[in-house]
């Protein structure tokens, strides 16, 4: 929503009248997309030690050790992974987001 931007309950109206009914609808533009480049990093990571999308073959149960492995080296005060120079948070949030996904995909009637 730009500075000018005028908000009501369900519509945004612009500066040039233009109206947007935005009520309900995802808002993409609140994602912190500077760790969002980050993950990007520790998929490329992974893409290039294995193969593009190769997490997708993966048990779960090995992205909860992952997400823990990470978690425990940065509660001890190590910032950076030290195989891929990224961050233990970072690799943390995308393991996150693949049990997320898995979750996501085997559990959807539930």
């Amino acid at each position: 929503m730009g500075e000018n931007d005028i908000m009501n309950e369900d519509r945004v109206v612009g500066k040039e009248g233009g109206m947007k009914d935005d009520k309900h609808k995802n808002r993409l533009e609140l994602l912190p997309f500077d760790s969002i480049l980050e993950v990007g990093k520790v998929l490329t990571h992974g893409a290039e030690k294995y193969e593009p999308n190769n997490w997708q073959k993966v048990e779960v149960i090995r992205y909860v050790g992952a997400l823990l492995r990470h978690l425990f080296a940065w509660l001890l005060g190590e910032i950076f992974d030290k195989k891929s120079g990224l961050r233990h948070t970072s690799h943390m949030t995308c393991n996150a987001m693949f049990i997320n996904h898995i979750d996501m995909r085997d559990n959807k009637d539930e």
